[in-house]
Order: structure tokens, then C-alpha cells, then sequence
């Protein structure tokens, strides 16, 4: 038999099914990423083992495979904790993401390539159908959309370091849905994405940065500094700025949901 030859009925193989550690992270991150459990909410074995229903040792093997990921730390006197996250730490991750997302349309608008546009719609057709209330879902697509928007520019260090940011991006949206529960379903946000879409498409560049200023998700932000302390000079201004900003956007449309200031993603 050639090296490069598969054995006869090698299609045919049953892939081994997933194991209870496995099922067990998968239902950890979905509660983590689609703001069940939210960052520095405690894990506790023995809560978390019936609401699974799994023993204790898949439970650990999960607990440590997200501890790697970063969605779950060790505190002290506390035990396993979602991964906090402090007033400087949203401050970090919200300018690095618009500085990114900011300088990738700079590069990339209009866009000279096509399968990257094709790619833009994928994302959104994908986030588009989430239709329903898998919010970790929902919440994984919209990250994917603002990757694909960023791969625009073509610039795979651009795209690195964004996709770098993911799992802290997806814990700030998860926030953020919670902090827009009943104002804004996940139709409604999946709609909201479309003009970053349509702008991409048309090559306006300067329409597309507009749109993105002002479409954050930073709902959540108007509490979250006293939330979440560990604040910072940085942080203490950066916020003030976000708050009038949100507040001017409030008075100017109070009545409008879908044009209210950072809905969703």
C-alpha cells in the first residue's frame, strides 16, 4: 500500500464522541461568554457538579482546560473565580480594539480583494442567523464579523493581534448583552451590524469609521467603573469621556432603541 494511501473504509470511521470533560468546558464557556456566570463570579465544585451533572474529576480536567484559556483563575480564599476583569483592564481592551478595528479600515477601505468582502458576508450571515437565545452563539459570531472586518486591511499582524483579544473582547460583549437585556434582542443587534457591512462593500472608508465610533458595545460602561474598580488615572478619564458620550447620545435619541449609543457588539 502507498504511503499516501488511505486503508479501504477509512471514510467510514466513527469519530470517537466527546468526553465529559470536554462537554462539561464547552457548557462552562458558553455560561462564561454568554454572561451567565460574569467576571469574578465564583465556581463552586459542588454547585457546578448538579447543575452539570458530571463528577468532580471532568469538572476539574474542564476547570483546568479554561484556566489555560484565561476564562478562569485561581483566587485566594475564593478557589476558582471567572476571570476578573478591572475598570483599567475595559479601558485597555476597549482603545486597543478601536485603534485596531480603526487603523484595519484605514488600510483595507475600499477593498482591493474580493474573497475578503466574501468573507465579511459570511460572518455576517452567520451572525445574522442567530437569531434565537444562544447568547455565547450570538456572542461568538459578532466577534467573528469585527475579525472578518478587520481582515479587511489584509495585514495578518493586524488580524493577530485583534483575534489575541478574544476571549476578553467576548467577556466585554457578554457584559454588554446582559447590560442591554430587554432594550435590544438578538435580532435587533445582529440588524445593527448591517451598515458595517453595506459601508465595507460600497468603499466608504470614511462612513465605515463613523458608524464604528459610535457602535461599540458600551451599553455596559455606564456602570461598570464603579462595578468593577481598580480604576487608574488612564481609566478615570478615558471613562468620564465614555459617560458624556453615552449621555449626550442618550438626550439626543431617547425614544429610539436601534439608535441608542453602543448596542451590542
Amino acid at each position: 500500500m502507498s504511503p499516501h494511501q488511505e486503508p479501504a473504509g477509512a471514510e467510514r470511521r466513527i469519530a470517537a464522541p466527546p468526553t465529559m470533560s470536554v462537554l462539561a468546558a464547552e457548557a462552562l464557556r458558553s455560561m462564561i461568554l454568554s454572561g451567565e456566570l460574569l467576571p469574578g463570579d465564583r465556581l463552586p465544585e459542588n454547585t457546578l457538579t448538579a447543575q452539570l451533572g458530571v463528577s468532580r474529576s471532568p469538572l476539574r480536567e474542564a476547570m483546568a482546560v479554561l484556566e489555560q484559556e484565561g476564562l478562569i483563575v485561581q483566587a485566594p480564599r475564593r478557589g476558582a473565580i471567572v476571570r476578573p476583569l478591572t475598570a483599567h483592564d475595559i479601558y485597555e481592551i476597549y482603545t486597543l480594539r478601536a485603534e485596531l478595528e480603526t487603523l484595519a479600515v484605514q488600510l483595507g477601505v475600499p477593498v482591493v480583494e474580493q474573497s475578503r468582502l466574501d468573507r465579511l458576508r459570511a460572518a455576517y450571515a452567520d451572525l445574522e442567523a442567530t437569531t434565537g437565545v444562544d447568547q455565547e452563539e450570538h456572542t461568538r459570531h459578532a466577534f467573528a464579523f469585527h475579525l472578518a472586518l478587520v481582515g479587511l486591511a489584509g495585514h495578518s499582524r493586524i488580524e493577530e493581534t485583534y483575534r489575541s483579544l478574544s476571549l476578553q473582547m467576548q467577556l466585554c460583549m457578554a457584559m454588554n448583552r446582559r447590560a442591554r437585556a430587554g432594550l435590544e434582542s438578538i435580532a435587533e443587534d445582529a440588524v445593527r451590524h448591517r451598515p458595517l457591512l453595506d459601508l465595507a462593500v460600497a468603499g466608504d472608508r470614511d462612513g465605515l469609521l463613523e458608524v464604528l465610533r459610535d457602535h461599540g458595545q458600551r451599553t455596559f460602561l455606564l456602570d461598570a467603573e464603579e462595578l468593577l474598580g481598580g480604576n487608574s488615572p488612564q481609566s478615570e478619564a478615558w471613562f468620564a469621556e465614555v459617560r458624556a458620550q453615552l449621555e449626550s447620545s442618550a438626550q439626543d435619541a431617547p425614544d429610539t432603541p436601534d439608535d441608542a449609543p453602543g448596542q451590542g457588539a
